[in-house]
Formats: structure tokens, C-alpha cells, sequence
């Protein structure tokens, strides 16, 4: 066992069961007989090297793996993302492309192919990708399903460039971050950490370091209304450097970040008592990080307030903040839609298509897109739809 919790959730192949055995020794080997942060445990759960959920071999992405991105739900994903970057491009006369955490190649695919028939492809397109196996999947299916000219323009990186002029690109890759874990009782500060005993992995609630507790505090006065008993959230403490590393290297283009998230004061609204913390498996949702570590995907939601304050406060221009659909709409997404009279398999695929990706029940108003910018002259296709900036 490596759960107090029960899930009716398909159980692991005993391979899988033996592959989170090990990665769930290493991780109770470091907590000892102490505990580790909840951002700790996230850390080595999904990076561990050759055992975390992300570094291993077995599949994530897609209808066999354990959730599908936009870029695979529909075909119509990368045209809009294409058409921001072609605005991009024209603007500078130049650029390139910088996709952080790749997934399947999906993305990349997409956008290479529709920046090819617009007539402007991006000199370079760089994929920053941790996982020595997903780079090498990346790897098979881009070459697989690319014209050579198209796939000789693809390189892989270890790091943030030191200069990038061009686009960046970051589809679900915040959402991942390890995140700190809190809760408020009677106005006091605990955090919640991970520990181990009779080989489960549980929370444990200890009295918050000074540091923490001034951040929740400074949150609960940003909001403006202190947070009620009994309430437990998350805390990205990684959100805001890397969104100022990134900041820091583009010299000049745009950065676009899509993931599922919330402004601020949605994100730690008073009815969201048990924070954002959720867990995917075999596109089965569930809440409990401690199932089988290494087997399936941990995320938390993006404060997208957080992000605009890191990127503006690194000099950034913001762009603009919207929800995914209104985001689509905008770049254009309603014209890959066949003719209604046209009526095919096809078509009905198409719309079933998206439909996800624009419905509010699904990613069309769970996922929040934000632009920034440097150096650009005019706005970034996206957010004149439908505006929420205002909610920040």
C-alpha cells in the first residue's frame, strides 16, 4: 500500500505496482521519520529521475494514456495558437518558437504544418523538455509525421536560452508545478506535509514556519476578506521565478501560457475549502496525491494573477487574460468547422471536437490563456473577443 485513502480506481499491472514500489522507497527513505514538504513529494513524484510520472517511459498523453491536451483533442487547436504566432513574426520580421514541456509532439506538429502554409515558419522551433523519454517520443512522431524541411528546423534543449526573440509557448506546463500545501484554523497558519507510517503515505499538519505564514497572510490581505475555518489551499512558490526566468530571456516577441486556473480571488474563493489539488489516471480524476506515486499525473491550478504580476513586475507588457474558448473564437476557431450542410462523419467529429475544446463544462472556460509581450507594436490576436483582464 502507499495510500490510507480508497479509491475504486482500475488497479496498476503488477510491473506498474513494482515501478511505484520503487519510487515510493526513495521518496519514504528521504522522509525518514520526519516529514517532507507537499512540494517536495510533488517534485520527486512526477521528476524523479527514471521513476517520477514524467521521467519514466509509459504512456501519459492521448486516449491510452491518462488524460488528453487540447492539441489532441482537436486538430483546430493549432491553427488559432498559429495565427497569434504569425502575428507575432510579422511584427518582428523574424522569430522563432519555444514550446516548454512538448507533451506528444502534438503542438509542435500542429503548428509547424499551418505556420508552413501561412507562409511563415519560424527559423527555429526549440522544445525545452525535461523527460530524456517523452524528448525521445517527441522525437519519433515529429520526424514520423513531418517533411524533413519542417523537422530539421526542430531542436531540443536542456535550458532557457540566455536571448529568444520569437514566441514561447507553455500549453499545461504551469499546472505542474510542485506546489505548497496550507490550511487556515482560527486564523492560524499550518502546512501541510507529507509523512510516512506502516508504509502509507499521509499528510501531516504541523504550525507553519514564519515564512509561510506571512505569505498566507499577505495573500489573505491581498484579497482583502480573511479565509474561513477549516480552509486548505496550495501555494505555487515556483510560479513567480519561473515566470520571471522566462521573462528574462525573451529579448523580444510574445509568451503565451494555457493551462486551467483562475484569478486570484476565484482561485482561493471562500466555497473552494479544499484547494485545487487534482490527480489523473487513466482519465479518471480523483484527489489523492498518495496513489501510487510515479503512476499518475499530480496538478494544481494557475494563479493567472500571480503570473501577470511576475511578468509585468520583469517588464513585461500584458497582452491580455481571457478563457480558452473566448481565446479560439478570436484566432478563428469556428471556421474549421465543415459547412453545416456538409453533414458527414467528419463533420460530426469535428463538432464533437469542438465542443470540448469551446464547451464551459469542459476546456472552454476551465482553461484561462494569458499573453505577454515585449517589443510589440500591435496587440496579440486572442484577447479582443472577450476580455477578462479586468479580473486579475
Amino acid at each position: 500500500m502507499t495510500s490510507a485513502l480508497v479509491h475504486d480506481l482500475p488497479p496498476p499491472e503488477p510491473a506498474a505496482q513494482a515501478h511505484s514500489a520503487k519510487l515510493f522507497d526513495e521518496i519514504s527513505r528521504e522522509i525518514g521519520d520526519s516529514s517532507i514538504s507537499f512540494a517536495r513529494y510533488m517534485q520527486l513524484a512526477l521528476y524523479a529521475p527514471a521513476l517520477g510520472y514524467y521521467m519514466a517511459g509509459q504512456q501519459r498523453f492521448g486516449a491510452g494514456g491518462d488524460f488528453i491536451t487540447a492539441p489532441e483533442t482537436s486538430p483546430a487547436f493549432a491553427p488559432c495558437l498559429a495565427n497569434a504566432l504569425a502575428s507575432v513574426f510579422a511584427q518582428l520580421g523574424h522569430g522563432d518558437v519555444l514550446e516548454l514541456g512538448a507533451g506528444s509532439g502534438a503542438l509542435a506538429q500542429g503548428l509547424l504544418e499551418h505556420l508552413d502554409s501561412a507562409g511563415c515558419l519560424p527559423r527555429r522551433y526549440s522544445i525545452l523538455e525535461l523527460s530524456p523519454d517523452l524528448k525521445r517520443a517527441q522525437a519519433r512522431r515529429l520526424r514520423a509525421s513531418l517533411p524533413p524541411r519542417l523537422a530539421g528546423r526542430i531542436n531540443w534543449l536542456s535550458r532557457l536560452p540566455a536571448q529568444f526573440a520569437g514566441v514561447i509557448v507553455a500549453n499545461e506546463v504551469a499546472d505542474a508545478l510542485p506546489v505548497t500545501r496550507f490550511r487556515v484554523e482560527r486564523g492560524q497558519v499550518s502546512e501541510i506535509r507529507t509523512a510516512c507510517a506502516r508504509a502509507q503515505l499521509h499528510d501531516r499538519i504541523v504550525a507553519a514556519d514564519e515564512s509561510l505564514a506571512e505569505q498566507v497572510e499577505a495573500l489573505q490581505a491581498q484579497l482583502g476578506f480573511g479565509l474561513p475555518r477549516d480552509y486548505c489551499s496550495e501555494l505555487s512558490l515556483e510560479l513567480a521565478p519561473w515566470v520571471r526566468a522566462l521573462a528574462g530571456c525573451l529579448r523580444e516577441g510574445a509568451l503565451l501560457l494555457i493551462d486551467f486556473g483562475y484569478p486570484r480571488r476565484e482561485y482561493y474563493s471562500p466555497e473552494r475549502v479544499t484547494g485545487t489539488l487534482l490527480c489523473h489516471y487513466r482519465h479518471l480524476a480523483h484527489t489523492d496525491p498518495y496513489w501510487y506515486p510515479g503512476l499518475q499525473d499530480i496538478s494544481a491550478s494557475v494563479d493567472f494573477t500571480a503570473v501577470a504580476e511576475a511578468a509585468t513586475g520583469a517588464g513585461l507588457e500584458l497582452e491580455g487574460y481571457t478563457n480558452q474558448a473566448s481565446f479560439l473564437i478570436d484566432n478563428g476557431v469556428l471556421d474549421a468547422l465543415p459547412a453545416a450542410h456538409a453533414i458527414s462523419p467528419q463533420y460530426v467529429t469535428a463538432r464533437q471536437q469542438l465542443q470540448v475544446l469551446l464547451s464551459p463544462g469542459e476546456m472552454g472556460e476551465r482553461f484561462g490563456v494569458i499573453g505577454l509581450s515585449r517589443g510589440l507594436r500591435k496587440p496579440l490576436p486572442g484577447f479582443q473577443f472577450r476580455s477578462l483582464t479586468h479580473r486579475l
